[in-house]
């Protein structure tokens, strides 16, 4: 039993830890509280049963391979959609006091994903004595829409999904004490799309003094990598776009169409977007807003504004944007966008980075080391898949986390019995290869 600000929670036994699941950090963001900065929850009487995940956010069903395969196939650990979706989930070690915590941040596009997908799994953090925490938040439509009735509304619009993150953040500092964790040692980490949230709110001026350290899995780069500055100006011509598409005459009718016609209608969107872009485009992402953003990320790269904290962040061999043919898969985007983003820590005066590449083909088929493939090491779920793994996964299983959680402990990935780790600096622009 746990006693948080807004009431008792009683979680699930496992052992060695404890599993709470499905706690509302936030409002259900319904109604009038759609396309709205979320609001802190309600408290309640009696106790809480954190026994089941709740609901994931609004999107659209099935994946592609090998994702589907992978992570998508267990009903078990699928919850259904709900716009009243803003719930986290806490894995806590027994018996500990100021322990380090992790925010986790799941990915998918800004369109697809949640907290308790199959590979998300704390056991292995609590372990080795680190608290995870693993969010919700809202995607698509119901979180990066922006608009000029919204703007004129609350001052800016779009990036509810990342105001939600920082909602979650907030509530994790108010009462994770409660939990045996330590409120001034938490590491944010995401893959994808959850790299991507991570490098948006260290370069957020809303979590200064909240985040003591990152992570960013596949979506953090400096230069050349999956972000775009998009302007207020140009999203919320997206949302005057899907306004009309909808048949609507002003937002507060938009508040009114149900979930499901919003989902419909954002792939009609979607379709509309990308005929008019050139090249890759996440429209329904974060925003230069004036409150998340101030401006481009690696504009406040370069005038040394995000966060003075430790990074550690990585790409795997056949990630997102890497080209099949290409023969030395080291000079893709994301794999120079992570070797740049450490070199311009170092190059305004700061610490430079760790940086990895995650290279293990994994086993059972030919898809090599795809995009999210490192999840199941960095997570310690192996166990829960079907490839045949050997010996040598396993032990690379327990490096990585070793280094994972070391990082989030101290800032420095290194350990006892660990192969040396050193900075990607310019004079020596080193990146740990993970590989069995």
């Amino acid at each position: 039993m746990v006693k948080t600000a807004y009431g008792l929670i009683e979680g699930i036994d496992r052992g060695n830890y404890t599993l709470y699941l499905g706690i509302p950090f936030a409002k259900a963001p319904v109604g009038e509280l759609r396309w709205k900065a979320p609001q802190k929850p309600d408290h309640w009487d009696g106790v809480y049963q954190a026994d089941s995940a709740r609901f994931k956010e609004v999107q659209t069903e099935g994946s592609v391979p090998p994702w589907d395969k992978d992570f998508y196939d267990d009903p078990a650990f699928n919850p259904p959609c709900s716009e009243d979706c803003l719930y986290l989930h806490i894995w806590a070690p027994k018996d500990v006091e100021k322990a380090p915590v992790a925010m986790w941040i799941h990915g998918g596009a800004f369109m697809h994903g949640w907290g308790t997908e199959k590979e998300f799994d704390g056991a292995e953090y609590c372990k080795r004595g680190v608290i995870l925490v693993s969010i919700e938040y809202r995607m698509g439509v119901f979180g990066f829409l922006a608009h000029p009735e919204l703007t004129k509304e609350a001052g800016h619009s779009g990036n509810y999904g990342i105001l939600d993150q920082v909602a979650a953040l907030d509530w994790i500092r108010e009462n994770i004490s409660a939990f045996g964790g330590d409120p001034d040692n938490i590491t944010v980490f995401g893959q994808s799309a959850g790299a991507m949230s991570t490098q948006t709110l260290i370069s957020s001026p809303l979590t200064e003094g909240k985040i003591s350290k990152a992570i960013l899995q596949s979506g953090g780069s400096y230069g050349r990598g999956l972000h775009s500055d998009q302007t207020m100006k140009d999203q919320e011509q997206y949302g005057l776009a899907f306004q009309e598409i909808l048949g609507c005459a002003n937002i507060e009718e938009m508040r009114q169409v149900p979930a499901d016609t919003l989902l419909k209608e954002q792939d009609t969107l979607l379709a509309r977007l990308a005929k008019e872009s050139k090249g890759f485009m996440l429209p329904l992402a974060p925003g230069i807003d004036g409150l998340v953003l101030t401006d481009g990320y690696y504009k406040l790269m370069d005038e040394n504004k995000i966060l003075q904290i430790p990074y550690m962040l990585g790409s795997t061999k056949d990630d997102i944007g890497v080209p099949a043919e290409l023969e030395d898969k080291k000079q893709s985007m994301l794999y120079q966008g992570c070797i740049a983003f450490s070199q311009k820590l170092e190059e305004v005066g700061r610490k430079p980075a760790y940086v990895y590449w995650f290279n293990r083909d994994l086993p059972g088929d030919d898809q090599g080391a795809w995009h999210s493939s490192e999840l199941w090491y960095t997570m310690g779920s192996m166990d829960r898949c079907w490839r045949p793994w050997t010996k040598e996964d396993y032990e690379l299983k327990d490096r990585i986390m070793d280094y994972w959680t070391n990082f989030m402990k101290t800032g420095d990935p290194n350990g006892e019995g660990l192969p040396q780790w050193r900075l990607c600096s310019k004079e020596d622009p080193y990146v740990q290869e993970l590989n069995v």
